[in-house]
């Protein structure tokens, strides 16, 4: 993938990360999170170590690297994945992700493996196939994000493997470079395409589903009821209380 990806220079997933901050700083955004099972001030942490960990390159050995930003992305899935409260959630969500990277490398191969053989700049191409086939495989938003992110970085490690085993010339990054935007920016699209459509959905059908749901999740994902308002006591009541009292 560092072959396909390694030459998108301008830091889109960063800009991305950037303004979805000031969203979450502002209050937008406070369902999905939910949903993820975050708070705005872990969604915020987590943002701010990805900025500074894609920064960071740990060398591995001669032919890999590992950017530290690239990484916690693939943790966050993890950790929103076993938040998940079903089983063949799990299984469905690994399953996206093996067809999300295959998918990827049929794509890298139809449009070539280098930049002008490209008829559509990979730094898009990549993330909305990720995205969008993440979240049609993934359904959930926890699954489609799992998906979306797991499949870029699975499409990542292949290359380097391909590398190893044929012993073909080049140094793969890990998460960093063109594999950073797209694990940003197929992740994000991911949850957004399973948030409208899920909200939707949920519409129609009366309520998020909750059955065999943890009870945290589940309180969650209902939407907060308002307080009935308290009837005023009238004056005369008030009076004849007071001189009973």
């Amino acid at each position: 993938m560092e072959r396909k990806m390694n030459m998108l220079q301008y830091p889109l997933g960063l800009l991305t990360l950037l303004a979805v901050s000031i969203l979450i700083y502002f209050g937008v955004g406070h369902r999905v999170l939910d949903r993820l099972r975050l708070t705005d001030r872990a969604a915020l942490g987590v943002i701010a170590a990805i900025i500074v960990g894609s920064f960071i390159d740990i060398p591995v050995t001669s032919r890999l690297t590992i950017n530290l930003g690239g990484v916690i992305p693939i943790i966050l899935a993890i950790y929103v994945l076993v938040g998940a409260g079903k089983a063949y959630e799990w299984i469905r969500a690994i399953v996206a992700a093996g067809v999300t990277a295959g998918l990827l490398f049929l794509v890298g191969r139809v449009l070539g493996a280098e930049q002008e053989q490209m008829f559509i700049d990979p730094i898009y191409i990549y993330p909305l196939v990720a995205g969008t086939v993440g979240y049609i495989a993934g359904r959930s938003r926890r699954g489609a994000f799992f998906a979306a992110v797991m499949g870029v970085f699975a499409l990542d490690m292949g290359h380097f493997i391909w590398l190893m085993r044929t012993g073909s010339p080049g140094v793969v990054n890990l998460g960093g470079g063109g594999a950073f935007d797209a694990l940003v920016l197929s992740g994000i699209l991911a949850v957004l395409l399973a948030e409208g459509v899920g909200e939707i959905l949920e519409r129609v059908q009366g309520g998020p589903e909750v059955e065999g749901r943890p009870e945290e999740l589940v309180k969650n994902l209902r939407e907060p009821q308002p307080e009935p308002a308290r009837k005023p006591v009238p004056e005369q009541d008030a009076e004849r209380n007071e001189d009973g009292a």
